[in-house]
């Protein structure tokens, strides 16, 4: 399978294209966009490496799965493409959001231009597909992204990593907490928004503060 990813992330991330597992998962992934329906979109499975370079990476969000109803997914973990009806979480996101600096909620669920900022936007699976929530993992996607964590541990400074729930929060396990800050909390899924878990974390003011404090500039929500 073609893979169209940013030339930024090839020159760190080439053992790992080279490896067994990872030609294995391109193969998986190849077949399953062949027989089936599957999201995003092919050339949009790297999006969140196309849209945020290496170099450029200041926050990382970690979700779990892309969206898997028809039109959702463009690569971003929490967000969806323009015109589509934005999900709960991402209703909460934006309620947190507007509570903690005031950012009015936009209208569109699609996030791109937090990561045209340098957030990385990264999904544990990059791949689903239609209507099978969780049909692609444990096929590869996790060691891949896993390293992506890694990577951006080792080799970067300063990045604010943010954790929202139990599946992201096992992430730490990957980040030296010497070089970069973590942010943990609740998922902003209503379900455990609304038990009190997510609501008031202020992560986006601290974020920025955080970003602010090392000499780097601050995010326009």
């Amino acid at each position: 399978m073609q893979y169209n990813i940013d030339s930024s992330w090839k020159a760190h991330l080439n053992e790992t294209f080279h490896a067994d597992y990872f030609k294995s998962l391109m193969d998986f992934v190849a077949e399953e966009y062949k027989a089936h329906a599957c999201f995003p979109e092919s050339d949009k499975i790297f999006n969140a490496f196309n849209l945020c370079a290496f170099e450029d990476v200041k926050v990382v969000i970690i979700g779990q799965d892309p969206y898997h109803d028809v039109g959702q997914a463009n690569g971003l973990c929490f967000s969806v493409n323009d015109g589509i009806a934005i999900p709960p979480s991402l209703k909460n996101i934006y309620k947190e959001l507007e509570s903690d600096i005031g950012t009015v909620v936009s209208n569109t669920g699609n996030l791109e231009s937090w990561a045209k900022q340098g957030v990385l936007l990264l999904n544990a699976t990059l791949t689903v597909r239609a209507h099978q929530a969780g049909s692609h993992q444990k096929k590869g996607w996790e060691t891949f992204t896993d390293s992506v964590i890694k990577l951006i541990s080792d080799k970067k400074e300063n990045v604010v990593f943010l954790l929202w729930g139990g599946f992201a929060k096992k992430k730490a396990k990957l980040i030296d907490i010497k070089k970069h800050y973590i942010l943990n909390s609740g998922h902003p899924s209503p379900l455990s928004a609304n038990r009190g878990y997510w609501f008031g974390n202020k992560h986006f003011s601290k974020t920025n503060s955080q970003l602010e404090q090392v000499g780097l500039s601050p995010l326009f929500w």
